[in-house]
């Protein structure tokens, strides 16, 4: 007796919502944005794209998938699919705006699961500004691969290259000198605290 897969990848939940959206079944597209849209708003957010930009491209991308559906051949690709149109949205918004802004907030709604405690929040909030500042220092590349993997759940590395574009080998090994290299730079700050 084999047991069910409880946490399905990320590329399999998004192909199997695909699938049943395109056969008709429209509560699957409600599915489909729920578990891939942490995702695609940190794609946007990773092109330099400010908050409400981010939230535009996103939207936009789903709107594509909408009037883009029938053309997508394979519902495993719907994934890499929808992080390939949101970059090319996040670029295009980038060349009208000609500016970036920088990254202030990790995730739209976070601020409903702080505590109520006004130092606790200072203090969380001074602690992820300072993570924040070093995260940016990252490469691009370790930007977009350590947000996709923090907010994918189990990382599904098939997916993910083929989205990012990359050898399906190079994540794990990237993702390990991105982290490494995070830790090092936090470390080496004064101000920051493990405890």
């Amino acid at each position: 007796m084999t047991m069910p897969d409880v946490e399905a990848s990320l590329t399999t939940r998004a192909a199997t919502a695909f699938s049943d959206y395109r056969d008709g079944d429209l509560q699957a597209l409600h599915t489909l944005i729920t578990v891939v849209t942490p995702v695609l708003w940190h794609v946007a957010r990773s092109c330099g794209l400010s908050h409400q930009s981010a939230e535009d491209t996103v939207q936009t991308t789903w709107l594509r998938l909408v009037e883009h559906a029938a053309s997508i051949e394979a519902p495993q690709a719907v994934l890499g699919w929808l992080c390939t149109t949101t970059k090319r949205e996040a670029w295009r918004v980038q060349r009208i705006t000609r500016k970036t802004d920088p990254v202030e907030d990790v995730e739209p709604g976070l601020g409903s699961q702080t505590p109520h405690d006004p130092a606790q929040v200072a203090a969380m909030k001074d602690e992820a500004k300072r993570l924040w500042r070093h995260f940016v220092t990252l490469s691009p590349k370790c930007q977009q691969i350590l947000r996709v993997v923090c907010m994918g759940g189990a990382p599904d590395y098939a997916g993910l290259a083929e989205a990012m574009g990359v050898p399906i080998g190079s994540i794990g090994p990237t993702r390990g000198r991105c982290l490494t290299a995070l830790r090092r730079a936090l470390l080496d700050d004064p101000n920051w605290s493990l405890t």
